[in-house]
């Protein structure tokens, strides 16, 4: 770490920060000069691919600011997928489950035969998606899917809130009848379906559950409220909450694994608009900060992540969230 050119020592960078200096700066020491936390990557299980930030909707708090004309990140190709399971197959990593985020993945016109390779490769396969138009127009590729791959594949569907008014006061005026209508096609053809919710307004995880559950039951959506997998309650990410930054000593007070973390087990490949090719970064929530790219290659990307972003105290070690569920 340099400030104004010079390099300093730990404890002038800490004087020279002062009261009132940003959090997440030195990437070895926070700000009042406790060694900042890293996690090691143990094995590589979950590998994200982000199709791009294109989105049909312009939502409220989107962590990754998707809508109709967002495209800082652009499609992925089918071959860089295809590049990616090979390199897989020739390192021999652990990589058994394969994640697909956007934007919406299925604006991306490559998306489908991402997904058939992926699942015909024998991994499985966790599509992010809001279930709307985009997704039904591919509804007889996807039947055609899930009857050869059955279990390996799963629709995550983000539902904001049980209550049609939450949910659209995020998503924008007329976003609940169309999801709700891909959620039920999805339940109704045999699809292994997961929900994404949020925790929001303020409600005990008793009351999202309940309220929930009786939002499926009364639509006949064959999803268990009580089963966290199944209907997964996400923590806010508010990039201007103020948030403690982590310390090696905060995994004993905290009583927090390093290796739960979601970059000790996963990584997400995006492609940044105008880049030749695609890059490896350290997890779904950092794809715009350089200071988490690790590389072109999944070989370059195997090493430790520096916890240096809110993001990495707010949503993973202080909210327990994991995008992988």
């Amino acid at each position: 770490m340099s400030v104004s050119g010079r390099p300093m020592s730990e404890g002038k960078l800490i004087a020279r920060q002062g009261e009132g200096a940003p959090k997440f700066v030195d990437p070895r020491v926070t700000l009042d000069g406790q060694l900042r936390a890293r996690v090691q990557l143990q094995s590589l299980q979950t590998l994200w691919f982000n199709t791009g930030t294109l989105c049909n909707l312009s939502c409220k708090n989107c962590y990754i600011e998707s809508n109709p004309s967002n495209d800082r990140l652009s499609y992925l190709t089918r071959q860089d997928v295809v590049g990616y399971l090979a390199e897989i197959r020739a390192l021999s990593l652990p990589v058994g489950d394969i994640g697909f985020t956007g934007g919406e993945p299925f604006m991306n016109p490559e998306f489908v035969a991402m997904l058939r390779d992926c699942l015909e490769a024998g991994h499985r396969a966790l599509v992010l998606t809001n279930a709307m138009r985009p997704m039904l127009q591919h509804g007889d590729e996807l039947r055609e899917l899930r009857a050869r791959h059955g279990g390996r594949l799963t629709i995550r569907v983000s539902v904001d809130h049980f209550r049609r008014d939450l949910h659209q006061s995020e998503r924008g005026r007329g976003s609940w009848r169309p999801m709700l209508r891909g959620l039920k096609w999805l339940s109704d053809h045999d699809f292994r379906v997961h929900i994404a919710g949020r925790t929001a307004w303020g409600q005990t995880e008793a009351e999202l559950r309940h309220g929930y559950r009786a939002l499926f039951e009364a639509e006949k959506v064959r999803v268990d409220a009580d089963d966290p997998a199944q209907l997964t309650l996400f923590p806010e990410m508010d990039e201007n909450a103020d948030v403690p930054e982590i310390t090696t000593a905060c995994w004993g007070i905290l009583g927090v694994d390093p290796d739960d973390m979601m970059c000790a087990s996963s990584r997400m490949v995006v492609r940044r608009r105008g880049a030749v090719n695609p890059a490896v970064v350290s997890c779904t929530l950092l794809p715009y900060d350089p200071r988490f790219e690790l590389g072109a290659t999944l070989a370059e990307s195997l090493g430790e992540v520096i916890l240096n972003h809110g993001h990495c105290a707010r949503f993973c070690v202080l909210g327990g969230g994991s995008c992988s569920g």
